[in-house]
C-alpha cells in the first residue's frame, strides 16, 4: 500500500519551508501567552490574545469553528485535571494551577500545531516534574526519529521515557497526528507502543507528536460541553505538542523557534533545519 493509498501526504521541500512559517507563527503566539499567563488572567483573555497574534502575523486559527460542534476558541485551554480541548472562557487562573495550551495556525493553506503546559505561581513540584517528565519525552520521541524508521519508533521513546520516570498515566485515546494542508491527517503517533511499526518515517512527511500525561491513572471522560477531555480520577495532567519533520540531516521541529537545535544538540541528535 502507498502512501496516498493511506492517506498521508507527503510534502516537497518548498511546502516543508511554508509549514515552517506557520510552524513560527505558532511558536511565536505560544511564547506570548506562556509570558501572559498569571493569576487572574481568564482563559478568554488569552484566547483573545492568541487569535490577535495570529491574524496579526498573517495568519487564521485552525482550531476556531473546526470539528462537530464547532469549537469557539482559537486556543484549547485546558486546566488542571484537563486534559486537551478546553474551551476557552471567563474562567480565571490562580495561584498553583497549570493551564495546557494547545494552538494552530493556518498560513497560506498549511497548518502549525502545537502545545505547551505553563505553571500558574507556585505549582506542587510533583505537578512541575509530571511537566518536565512529559515535555521531555516528547523531545525523546524526536531524537528517536531516523529516515527509514518507523512511526512507533517515536511512540516507544515517548512511552519509555516516561515509564522510566515514574508511575505516570499515558493516554491512548488521543494521539498525535500527520499534518499539513490539514491540521489532522494519518497517520496517527501514538505515544505508546512497540517499535519499528506504522508508515516508514521518509523525507517530506510531517508530524505532530505530542505525549499527554498524567499523575494518575490514564482513563479520562468527555466534559459535557463535548470539547474538553477530562481525567477520569481527578488527577492532574500535561500536555506538549509540536510539529516536526525529518530532512537528511536530521529532525527539524516546525513549531519551536530555534527549529529545536538547542535542544536536539542537548541530546546529541543532529539537527535537520536552517
Amino acid at each position: 500500500m502507498s502512501f496516498r493509498d493511506r492517506g498521508i501526504e507527503i510534502k516537497t521541500p518548498e511546502q516543508i519551508e511554508l509549514m515552517r512559517v506557520a510552524g513560527r507563527l505558532v511558536g511565536d503566539t505560544l511564547e506570548l501567552l506562556r509570558s501572559s499567563v498569571r493569576p487572574g488572567i481568564t482563559t478568554g483573555e488569552l484566547d483573545r490574545i492568541a487569535e490577535d497574534n495570529i491574524r496579526s502575523g498573517g495568519g487564521v486559527p485552525s482550531f476556531l469553528g473546526y470539528g462537530h460542534p464547532p469549537f469557539p476558541g482559537t486556543i484549547c485551554a485546558s486546566v488542571n485535571d484537563e486534559v486537551v480541548h478546553g474551551i476557552p472562557g471567563d474562567r480565571a487562573l490562580v495561584d498553583g494551577d497549570v493551564i495546557s495550551i494547545d494552538c494552530g495556525a493556518i498560513v497560506d493553506g498549511w497548518h502549525g500545531d502545537a502545545a505547551i503546559t505553563v505553571a500558574v505561581g507556585a505549582v506542587r513540584p510533583e505537578v512541575l516534574e509530571l511537566m518536565r517528565v512529559t515535555e521531555e519525552s516528547m523531545w525523546r520521541g524526536f531524537a528517536a526519529a531516523r529516515l527509514g524508521g518507523r512511526v512507533s519508533d517515536i511512540s516507544h521513546a515517548v512511552e519509555q521515557y516516561v515509564r522510566s520516570q515514574g508511575d505516570y498515566g499515558i493516554l491512548e485515546e488521543f494521539t498525535g497526528h500527520g499534518i499539513g494542508t490539514a491540521m489532522h491527517q494519518p497517520p496517527n503517533v501514538p505515544n505508546y507502543g512497540r517499535p519499528g511499526r506504522g508508515p516508514k518515517l521518509v523525507r517530506g512527511l510531517a508530524l505532530a507528536v505530542e505525549p499527554m500525561v498524567t499523575l494518575g491513572d490514564r482513563h479520562v471522560h468527555l466534559l459535557e460541553d463535548d470539547w474538553t477531555i477530562s481525567t477520569a480520577d481527578g488527577s492532574w495532567a500535561a500536555h506538549f505538542e509540536h510539529t516536526f519533520t525529518l530532512t537528511p540531516d536530521g529532525p527539524w521541529v516546525l513549531t519551536a523557534l530555534d527549529g529545536g537545535e538547542a535542544k536536539l544538540k542537548e541530546l546529541d541528535v543532529p539537527f535537520g533545519g536552517r
